[in-house]
């Protein structure tokens, strides 16, 4: 019913077609004051019912007029909660959103031409193009370089929110080019895609571990777990939606969260003990120790539906990160901690 726009301007969703199980979108238009990112990157974008008429006072213009204005495709009247009952059973899968002279036969076959997710490095296509300033907080407490595989917004405004002078750099950008900015700290965003095809960003982080204090989010998670010596995997149909519960295993505490990625950190990897649980049943107490090539680690957030790695940290270097959105606030305050322990970590490291 709400957030249609903000899933369209969210950069992890390039390479994707989206589908939303509310069955009626639109309904209070488009503006551009709340855009995620300087344009739509999905693929296409699936409703059941498209609301011609839109009614807020903030409203631009309508949904089919942004999808219209960046030439991407929509289609309704579908039965999207059946279509996502289906993916949940057979798992995410490649597609075409097509016109009737394309007959069924020809429509798979394209489909099936769809490059693969696995393997492909989405981030380039949706990152800056050159470093930009955001804008100055009130009080300038800490400087940082964050990291653009795909940046939102809102992840920029609550770093300025707890006093970050923000500096954004291309995914692209090598360790020395950073180091030369001297940052107190470095933020690794979200972004699309294998985390790891994205090899360059993987070599920059190694040469910053140790050296700066290092926040990731989302699919810098999974860059900051390869980098550490961990492996990544594809999950069947990914997490997507603001209502995942992940148990944080210092408070015990269980976060109400915001998730959209495809790939999971692989808790083995980081030589964890298998911990086989079931929902509903004994929940894992206290964190889980494991180890990387920059020493011990903690998974510090566990998943409650899968039990998939959701946030670890780093014990002898200045980093950690989690795989949910804290700035998109489903709680809405739940996970807002998140930012303020980044700025008490670059203070102990001063």
């Amino acid at each position: 019913m709400t957030g249609y726009q903000e899933i369209l301007t969210d950069p992890s969703y390039a390479g994707q077609i989206v589908t939303m199980t509310y069955p009626h979108i639109g309904n209070y238009g488009i503006n551009h004051r709340d855009f995620e990112s300087r344009g739509p990157f999905v693929e296409g974008f699936i409703v059941r019912e498209n609301s011609a008429l839109y009614n807020n006072w903030r409203a631009e213009g309508s949904l089919s007029d942004l999808l219209e204005s960046f030439g991407i495709v929509g289609i309704e009247g579908v039965d999207t909660r059946a279509l996502t009952r289906h993916i949940r059973t057979a798992g995410a899968m490649r597609g075409v959103i097509s016109s009737e002279d394309l007959d069924e036969r020809d429509a798979i076959e394209k489909a099936r031409a769809v490059p693969s997710i696995i393997g492909r490095d989405l981030v380039k296509g949706v990152s800056a193009y050159h470093a930009y300033e955001w804008s100055a907080p009130a009080e300038k407490l800490y400087s940082i370089v964050a990291y653009d595989f795909g940046i939102k917004r809102n992840i920029l405004r609550c770093l300025e929110a707890v006093g970050c002078q923000v500096t954004v750099v291309p995914a692209t950008t090598p360790a020395q080019e950073v180091l030369e900015r001297n940052p107190q700290g470095i933020f690794l965003s979200n972004g699309p895609g294998d985390p790891e095809a994205v090899g360059y960003a993987i070599a920059a982080i190694r040469s910053l571990l140790g050296k700066k204090t290092i926040f990731g989010i989302c699919l810098g998670h999974q860059l900051l777990s390869l980098a550490l010596g961990a492996r990544t995997y594809k999950l069947k149909f990914g997490h997507r939606g603001v209502n995942h519960p992940v148990k944080n295993l210092s408070t015990t505490k269980v976060e109400i969260t915001s998730q959209n990625h495809g790939f999971a950190v692989d808790a083995a990897s980081f030589g964890v003990r298998d911990r086989e649980w079931q929902v509903g049943g004994a929940l894992p107490a206290g964190n889980w120790p494991g180890r990387s090539d920059f020493g011990p680690v903690e998974i510090t957030h566990l998943n409650l539906n899968d039990g998939t790695v959701e946030g670890l940290s780093c014990l002898e270097v200045p980093a950690f990160s989690v795989q949910y959105h804290p700035e998109a606030s489903p709680g809405p305050h739940d996970s807002a901690y998140l930012f303020r322990q980044f700025t008490l970590l670059m203070e102990s490291a001063r």
